[in-house]
């Protein structure tokens, strides 16, 4: 395949924006169309600019894909990374229009917020630890609909990882000590997906160096006061008829949404 002009890029930018604006995301990729995933960061960075354009703010940033099954499936052979914007954040106990996403699925997580500047050349594991202000349960929603071909890789880079809002739970400070902690998806008070012994910091903070890289290269930086999702342990679920979503954890919180 022929590389994009920076024209097709963005031409492709703006018809990915004007199809989430319109409520059918990923519809371009109808036609089957083919891209790398390095021409679907491209498109992912030039949709963000297209969005800081008209006004909406970058309100920090979402790992994804972290799991080593996922990044297969995905035809990665690392995570994946994506923005957080002001107008798609909401607190716990918001009401949602199902109407408002396509195949709403819900993933659950944990999201740090930021207490200085991340500096690439600074970076490590225990400096991570110390820029983190509190920590919040979380529910991150995702449509879930891919059109074109397998692996979805260059798809969902081009969709902002698929992200379309953040429901934030209340903060927890940060804590020293390591802490255990168990994490539940639930739907209409079923449990969906647990997963036990998670661990602060080591399991959490796992893969923000590499973003503090990944968005080095992109000329991104993770400022002060930045929401960061750490990223989820399993894929999105699809909340089809359910309507009360709630996300718990033992050590750190809960949060809730309803979508009617």
């Amino acid at each position: 395949m022929r590389d994009l002009s920076l024209k097709e890029i963005e031409k492709f930018s703006n018809k990915i924006l004007e199809d989430y604006d319109n409520k059918i995301p990923s519809s371009i990729f109808k036609e089957k169309k083919k891209i790398t995933n390095e021409e679907a960061l491209l498109v992912q960075s030039n949709v963000a600019k297209l969005r800081q354009k008209r006004g909406e703010e970058v309100i920090g940033y979402k790992i994804g894909c972290i799991s080593k099954d996922t990044q297969k499936k995905m035809g990665f052979d690392q995570p994946a990374s994506g923005y957080l914007w002001n107008t798609e954040l909401y607190k716990s106990g918001v009401t949602l229009h199902k109407k408002d996403f396509t195949n709403p699925a819900m993933e659950a997580e944990f999201g740090v917020i930021l207490n200085r500047d991340i500096k690439p050349e600074l970076v490590s594991f225990d400096f991570i630890r110390d820029s983190i202000e509190g920590i919040y349960p979380l529910i991150e929603i995702h449509n879930l609909i891919f059109h074109g071909e397998e692996p979805f890789g260059s798809e969902l880079l081009a969709n902002n990882a698929i992200h379309s809002g953040v429901i934030l739970g209340t903060e927890c400070k940060t804590k020293n000590n390591p802490i255990e902690t168990d994490l539940k998806l639930i739907y209409d008070k079923e449990i969906i997906e647990t997963w036990s012994k998670k661990k602060w910091p080591s399991d959490m903070l796992s893969e923000i160096e590499w973003l503090v890289k990944d968005q080095a290269n992109k000329n991104n930086f993770l400022r002060k006061g930045n929401l960061i999702l750490t990223g989820a342990y399993g894929f999105p679920v699809p909340i089809n008829e359910s309507k009360l979503i709630e996300v718990t954890s033992s050590a750190f919180g809960n949060v809730e949404a309803t979508f009617i």
